[in-house]
């Protein structure tokens, strides 16, 4: 078994142990919490502390702490040559402390606290700074995902504002949407389909192949319509901005 040390608690955290614990390769030996009361249902108490004094050894320790804090935390750190890792997609593995080995453990998923995912779906980055600590990340990894890829530091850097604009800007614009049919009483639900079928379009499609709407036409008579009728400021223009985006990429073609 490879034996692993979690540093935190929040929702990457929480996810990660409870892959983990499905697993005949990897155990969650000890992790360090803050506030173990929030992992205390899914973890053995005595497995719980919250003293970097009382980190016990094993293979690997995983940072999974918001970005701001892996460098105070990695400092913090009192053992020296073994395997630290930590979970950002934004963070260069450089950030972590050069006491230890380094290495970088990104699971590209938006993580919700209490939503279960499948992590075999899952797509896990790894980084690391020689071959025999690739090799024992990619051992991890593979005991809970059966995607895994090597993603340098600036690769990840790329990807991760990838995924803001394919996850947290679609989910706000999914918000607007949900706004504007609670004010003129339609169910957001009625969108599901429309929502579903374009995320599947693009897994035969490419986004630009899957592109349709007024925008994709040039259709200046509904664009104006639909900019008539919004009425609040900031959606018009962000209407304005993408509509032209999606214009001027049709241009290059």
């Amino acid at each position: 078994m490879i034996q692993t040390v979690i540093i935190g608690a929040g929702n990457v955290a929480q996810h990660l142990i409870s892959a983990f614990a499905k697993s005949n390769t990897v155990e969650v030996k000890q992790v360090l919490a803050r506030n173990p009361e929030s992992i205390g249902d899914i973890i053995e108490k005595d497995k719980i502390t919250t003293d970097f004094n009382q980190i016990q050894e094993a293979d690997l320790y995983i940072i999974a702490v918001t970005d701001n804090a892996i460098e105070q935390v990695s400092n913090q750190l009192l053992f020296k040559n073994k395997l630290v890792v930590h979970t950002s997609g934004s963070a260069s593995i450089e950030i972590l402390n050069d006491e230890n080995r380094k290495g970088v453990f990104y699971p590209l998923q938006t993580f919700t606290k209490g939503k279960e995912v499948n992590f075999r779906t899952i797509p896990i980055c790894l980084e690391a700074t020689t071959e025999s600590d690739f090799k024992l990340l990619e051992q991890v990894a593979l005991a809970i995902s059966d995607k895994v890829y090597a993603i340098d530091s600036q690769q990840r850097k790329a990807l991760h504002v990838s995924a803001v604009f394919v996850c947290n800007f679609v989910n706000h614009l999914y918000q607007i949407g949900s706004e504007i049919c609670q004010t003129n009483n339609i169910p957001f639900e009625i969108l599901y389909p429309l929502i579903e079928e374009t995320a599947n379009k693009i897994k035969t499609l490419s986004p630009q192949e899957a592109q349709t709407g007024p925008a994709k036409r040039n259709d200046s008579i509904t664009i104006n319509t639909h900019l008539n009728f919004l009425t609040d400021q900031t959606h018009k223009e962000i209407y304005k901005l993408l509509t032209k985006s999606i214009i001027d990429n049709g241009k290059k073609l």
